[in-house]
C-alpha cells in the first residue's frame, strides 16, 4: 500500500463545499438496479470521499433494528477506512468485502431514511468548533482510533437487538462528520457514542449471562 497525502484529512476538503444532503441524493440516484456492492458504493462516492463513504455506510443503521448481515460487511469496510487513516495509507479492501452484493432497494431505503438524520446534523454541524479537539495530531490519532473502535462495535453479533447497530453507527456518523468539518464537538459526541455503546453491550452481556445461569439452575432443579 502506498502512503497518501493527509492534507485536509485525506484530501476531503476538495469536495467539502457541496452539501452532504445533495451529494447523498446523487449517490442514491446512481445506485444500480438489482444488487450493489461495497466497491460500487465506494466508486460512487469517489476517491476523495473516504469519510463521506463512512457516513453513507452508517446511515442505513439509523433505525432500531437493521438489515441482517449488513453490519458485518459495512463495519468491515469502515474498519479498513479507519485503519488506512491511522496508518496514513491508501484504502485497500479484500475482495470478499468489496464484492459483497446487497439489494439496492434495501440500501436505497436505508439511505433515504438515514438522510433525515444527515440533514438535521448538517444544520447543527459547525466547522472549526472546539478547534483544538479537531486539529492537532494527537486528536486526529484518537479520532481515527475512534473510527476503528466504532467499526468493531458495529460488527458485534447483536444485530437483531434494538439499537445495537444504531448506537455504534451514530458514534461513527458523529466522528466522520466531525473529522470532515473539523467540528470538535461532533468528534467528542462520537467518542461519547462509542462509550455508550460499550456500556450498552456490557449490560446486554451481563443480563444474557444471568439469563443463561437462571435457565441452567431451573433445569438442574427440575431434574435433581
Amino acid at each position: 500500500m502506498k502512503r497518501t497525502s493527509n492534507e485536509c484529512g485525506e484530501r476531503d476538503c476538495g469536495w467539502q463545499a457541496e452539501p452532504f444532503g445533495e451529494r447523498l441524493l446523487g449517490v442514491i440516484a446512481r445506485l444500480p438496479p438489482g444488487d450493489v456492492t461495497v466497491a460500487e458504493i465506494r466508486d460512487l462516492v469517489g476517491p476523495d470521499g473516504l469519510l463521506l463513504l463512512t457516513v453513507l455506510l452508517t446511515l442505513v443503521f439509523m433505525v432500531p433494528v437493521s438489515i441482517p448481515g449488513v453490519s458485518t460487511v459495512f463495519g468491515g469496510a469502515i474498519l479498513l477506512i479507519g485503519v488506512s487513516r491511522l496508518l496514513n495509507r491508501t484504502l485497500w479492501m479484500p475482495k470478499r468485502i468489496a464484492q459483497h452484493a446487497l439489494p439496492s432497494d434495501k440500501i436505497r431505503d436505508g439511505l433515504g431514511k438515514g438522510s433525515k438524520w444527515l440533514h438535521r446534523l448538517e444544520r447543527v454541524c459547525r466547522p472549526h468548533r472546539l478547534n483544538g479537539v479537531a486539529s492537532n495530531r494527537l486528536a486526529a490519532l484518537l479520532s481515527n482510533g475512534g473510527l476503528v473502535l466504532g467499526a468493531v462495535l458495529l460488527m458485534a453479533p447483536f444485530g437483531l437487538i434494538p439499537f445495537s447497530n444504531t448506537l455504534p453507527a451514530l458514534a461513527l456518523l458523529f466522528l466522520s462528520l466531525g473529522l470532515l468539518q473539523k467540528d470538535g464537538l461532533f468528534i467528542l459526541l462520537g467518542h461519547l457514542g462509542n462509550l455508550v455503546t460499550i456500556l450498552y453491550f456490557g449490560v446486554l452481556v451481563f443480563f444474557g449471562i444471568e439469563a443463561v445461569r437462571e435457565a441452567v439452575r431451573h433445569l438442574m432443579e427440575r431434574f435433581s
